[in-house]
């Protein structure tokens, strides 16, 4: 059997290692250069590779393709793959039938990082036998090589289950939905929306569906499509028989008759929106029969991602906080209703059709000044400039901070929450953390 892998970052390389132990031929193409950690795994593992092209002599041969969630299915490559009737799937889907436990997948356009961790991080403080992957740490295939026993948490974008056809995950949780990587489905919001609902497609009368009961999209495809699964909803509104909600500053969690309070307190990470992500974990940790001891411990111990909220430190009593991963508008509005001192707000860079008009209260309430962090920030500036007296721009991080420590006084926040994709000044929203953290450490 032949197996052709495009892309060879992380997820393309892990599924060119998995593919070899399974007795496929396989042959690695990336269009743009290959990093040389990755040349040298596939050389150690003999595997054959090509580097900025995509030879298609090799590649239309395929019995199977696996492709880089990254890759768009208008790429004219894939578009020659599907025009000859050749399967194109996901690392996921290809893994699934070598993974000899259950998995449990977690999307949504925000919070999916840290519900997959804390979700991780229950289960492990269990001893539960459990890998992290996905969108997250080292590649599914390559710990599948390795540990194909474990129980998975996989954190898994719209794109990863775009290419899944059969994957089946026996708990899926949607932890919301809104407007993201529009650009990808013909700026149809519902066609996001349907990408989002494949994790429970493959579902059965056994599995289960964690979902948020606040969530308006997430609502309206339960009431006009079906899913096999058991629905487990969570909500800081509706009181609920089955599954979290909240009360009087406690997450009350349902699941099979089994009951647990948590006072929102003892939660290590702050915000309503870290609520919720808590209370899916919960619910996931009920499901796999961890003991309620231990979900109070995790959950009080728990240290987030980095680049999520993330407290960098306090410079003349002002605190700064990179919260470099908020890519997108969803995420900025947690970000912004979490603050409660005076904001100085850091934004801007790859807009993917962002639509501002939800940030207006947070920004009117809570920011003193704005700055823009891009090469185009004409559409921040139009947003913005009516309420906010304050607008500079900046076209490099180490201008951005010092701008902000200008405008900062005692007890005011600098907030890094740019809504916006890093491509047009950074490498990755990483890059663009640390670069943060490092100016916030060079005051």
């Amino acid at each position: 059997m032949q197996l052709v892998i495009l892309g060879a970052g992380e997820s393309g390389v892990g599924t060119a290692i998995l593919g070899k132990q399974k007795g496929y031929n396989v042959f690695v193409s990336d269009f743009g250069p290959i990093a040389d950690k990755y040349q040298n795994i596939l050389n150690v593992e003999n595997i054959q590779w090509e580097q900025k092209q995509h030879t298609e002599a090799k590649i239309l041969i395929a019995d199977v393709v696996v492709k880089s969630p990254g890759i768009p299915d208008k790429a004219p490559i894939v578009k020659k793959l599907h025009e000859k009737g050749i399967k194109v799937i996901s690392e996921i889907e290809f893994v699934y039938e070598f993974a000899q436990n259950t998995s449990i997948a977690i999307t949504g356009s925000n919070g999916k990082t840290t519900t997959t961790l804390l979700t991780y991080h229950l289960l492990k403080q269990e001893g539960v036998n459990v890998g992290l992957a996905g969108n997250i740490g080292e590649s599914y295939a390559k710990q599948v090589a390795l540990n194909p026993e474990k129980l998975f948490v996989l954190e898994l974008s719209s794109f990863q289950l775009d290419g899944n056809i059969n994957y089946n995950p026996h708990i899926a949780i949607i932890t919301n939905i809104s407007p993201d990587h529009l650009d990808r489905y013909d700026y149809k919001y519902e066609n996001y929306i349907a990408s989002k609902f494949r994790i429970t497609m493959n579902q059965t009368e056994k599995d289960y569906l964690i979902y948020d009961a606040d969530d308006e999209a997430i609502n309206n495809w339960l009431q006009n499509n079906t899913t096999k699964a058991q629905k487990v909803p969570f909500s800081l509104t509706k009181k609920l028989d089955q599954g979290a909600y909240l009360e009087n500053n406690n997450i009350i969690a349902m699941v099979n008759n089994e009951k647990i309070i948590i006072p929102t307190n003892e939660i290590a990470i702050e915000g309503k929106h870290n609520v919720k992500n808590a209370m899916a974990a919960t619910l996931v940790a009920q499901m796999m029969r961890v003991r309620k001891q231990t979900i109070r411990e995790s959950l009080s111990n728990f240290q987030n991602a980095e680049h999520r909220l993330e407290k960098v430190a306090k410079v003349n009593k002002v605190q700064y906080i990179n919260d470099s991963k908020a890519t997108n508008v969803n995420a900025t509005y947690f970000a912004l209703e979490s603050m409660s001192a005076p904001t100085v707000w850091i934004v801007g860079g790859v807009d993917k059709g962002n639509d501002y008009d939800e940030l207006m209260t947070f920004v009117n309430e809570k920011v003193k000044a704005i700055i823009c962090l891009g090469i185009d920030n004409t559409k921040i500036i139009d947003a913005f400039a009516p309420i906010v007296e304050i607008v500079y721009e900046a076209t490099s991080m180490k201008e951005a901070v010092q701008l902000a420590s200008k405008v900062a006084e005692e007890g005011d926040t600098v907030l890094l929450s740019p809504a916006c994709a890093s491509f047009d000044l950074f490498t990755s929203y990483e890059d663009r953390g640390t670069q943060f953290k490092n100016e916030v450490h060079n005051l």
